[in-house]
């Protein structure tokens, strides 16, 4: 079996390219050269392009120890999504002959994301991941790139709910400044989709190092960040452009929101009393609406 969790496809076949069929090889040297086009070819399409049988390409697979086309096909598509420029994306996005049809496509991406998120989620790695944030003397919450977005999100709710919680972000302070003092009673949460941001990948090898657990939240297990990750919480993409749908991310952090915010119900209630208090009385919000419902007859 030739296939190795250590290496990429493209560098296995480079490397097993001497030992290849003639035909394997017309294959290989396609792949590396156009693997930004293959990831998103039929196995027939494919076999078309270099010139040879559907069942020549399969046979491939079978030879690089896949058990068939679609799971050499999901390998690429893997690296697709890390060695693709902006420029390229944009380049391989399909056309939609409207915007009707581009909306359609979108939300059905979006919907079909969160159905294999849910559907391929540990929830006992869930579980553990809500008990890491409940007992973490300080949490560290980072994220770049579009990435931040997620962060900025999570941060914001969570600090509603705990009163330990610390977005690492752009600032006055560099970024390793800001995590310095991370010790191992604390929790890491780094959040990272591709391109994947090499910020937020050396930020989290330093946090493992001074012994901090690592919460991962990435799109697969070839991710940089899952090695590091002492838990990993998978929350699928896509690459229908340019733009990575982020969906499935939100959702999985408004799950970790909600179920520690289950757990310290009371607590928050106090909080948010409070606070509501303080939002009344200094108009952080509209209430318009609101008066012109009660302004008397």
């Amino acid at each position: 079996m030739i296939k190795n969790d250590n290496k990429d496809l493209l560098t296995i076949i480079q490397d097993t390219m001497s030992s290849l069929s003639k035909s394997h090889k017309l294959i290989g040297s396609y792949i590396i050269n156009n693997y930004d086009k293959a990831a998103f070819l039929t196995a027939a399409k494919l076999a078309s392009n270099v010139g040879v049988s559907e069942s020549t390409v399969v046979r491939f697979a079978n030879a690089l120890g896949f058990e068939g086309y679609p799971e050499l096909q999901q390998e690429l598509m893997e690296i697709a999504k890390i060695k693709l420029t902006t420029v390229q994306r944009v380049e391989m996005s399909p056309e939609y002959k409207n915007r009707s049809e581009t909306l359609k496509k979108v939300l059905k991406s979006d919907i079909e994301n969160i159905r294999d998120t849910f559907e391929s989620m540990d929830k006992e790695v869930f579980e553990k991941v809500v008990d890491e944030i409940l007992k973490a003397e300080k949490i560290y919450i980072i994220g770049s790139r579009s990435s931040t977005a997620l962060a900025e999100y999570f941060g914001f709710y969570l600090n509603l709910v705990l009163d330990n919680v610390k977005i690492v972000g752009h600032g006055i302070s560099d970024l390793f400044e800001q995590i310095l003092r991370v010790s191992d009673k604390d929790l890491v949460i780094g959040i990272s989709y591709p391109r994947y941001s090499n910020k937020t990948i050396d930020l989290m090898n330093y946090s493992k190092e001074q012994g901090a657990k690592i919460v991962g939240i990435t799109d697969s297990s070839s991710s940089p960040i899952h090695n590091i990750s002492d838990y990993t919480l998978i929350a699928k993409t896509n690459m229908m452009s340019f733009v990575d749908s982020l969906v499935a991310p939100l959702s999985i952090i408004n799950a970790l929101i909600v179920s520690v915010g289950a757990s310290e119900k009371e607590e928050i209630t106090n909080f948010l009393n409070k606070l509501e208090n303080i939002w009344d009385t200094h108009r952080i919000y509209n209430s318009k609406v609101k008066d012109e419902e009660n302004k008397p007859e």
